[in-house]
């Protein structure tokens, strides 16, 4: 299963980083793609990963999530 994550705030390839370092906490997320141009993130999961997870993971950083959906 695929998740896209929007997300504001980012504005440099660190903030990347840090998001691809938050979201790679997370049990059951086994591959990670941020995008600083589409701002957005696209996540690969092996189970169910919460949407309340991945907002607080990146929330928790300083980034805004504006919208979670399902691929």
């Amino acid at each position: 299963m695929k998740k896209i994550i929007s997300i504001e705030g980012m504005s440099c390839g660190h903030c990347v980083k840090h998001v691809e370092n938050a979201l790679g906490e997370i049990e059951g997320i086994k591959a990670i793609d941020v995008s600083l141009e589409a701002k957005e993130a696209v996540v690969e999961m092996d189970g169910e990963v919460l949407d309340e997870d991945i907002k607080a993971a990146i929330e928790d950083w300083g980034y805004e999530v504006t919208g979670i959906k399902k691929v």
